[in-house]
């Protein structure tokens, strides 16, 4: 149960509800006030079915590609460091296409916003032989995760700009040493089985 609960803190912190607020905001802005909900309910949605989708065919792909979980942890753990930086170090760009027009559909905010790449890889790394256990784990994350983006309006008047900017820096630095771990237990499993 430990181990749950320590894999659902994990991917709650990858998914990053908090630092996805202003991006969330910013892309329903364009969308009637009535139909935000619906909206963002179907895209979490929608980004549950691919965690669960990697979670339960991604190891078959990996058997496929001839992909090793070692090199899904050290691969995962390079793209987790890549993102906690560009946290912490955001760059001017902007994170949404402001010329996408319409209602938003899977892109960007069920993938890769929820479902991001790490996130996927964390799934893909997940101990299959406790189902119970690991999907406790993915649907806890997303429960949590989902609560803050249902709530984002309250939370973005509570914390307000330099709040959410100041918890995306600490998430930031909590995700670096997540990656260093994953690195690490990636090239550590590698050396033990090789």
């Amino acid at each position: 149960m430990k181990y749950n609960l320590s894999i659902a803190v994990t991917l709650f912190f990858i998914m990053d509800p908090l630092g996805n607020i202003p991006v969330f905001l910013s892309v329903l802005k364009r969308v009637a006030p009535e139909r935000r909900n619906k909206i963002l309910v179907r895209e979490l949605l929608i980004a549950l079915g691919f965690l669960l989708l990697f979670f339960f065919v991604g190891q078959y792909g990996l058997r496929i590609l001839h992909l090793s979980n070692e090199a899904i942890g050290i691969g995962g753990g390079l793209v987790l460091f890549l993102i906690a930086v560009h946290m912490i170090f955001p760059s001017d760009k902007a994170t949404t296409d402001e010329n996408m027009s319409g209602e938003p559909f899977i892109v960007p905010l069920a993938v890769p916003l929820v479902a991001g790449p790490s996130t996927l890889a964390v799934i893909l790394l997940l101990d299959h032989s406790n189902v119970v256990g690991s999907l406790f784990a993915i649907i806890v994350a997303w429960v949590g995760s989902s609560i803050i983006l249902l709530f984002s309006t309250s939370f973005y008047k509570i914390l307000g700009e330099r709040g959410l900017i100041a918890v995306e820096r600490l998430t930031g630095m909590l995700l670096i040493i997540m990656s260093v771990q994953m690195f690490l237990d990636g090239i550590a499993s590698y050396f033990k089985g090789g």
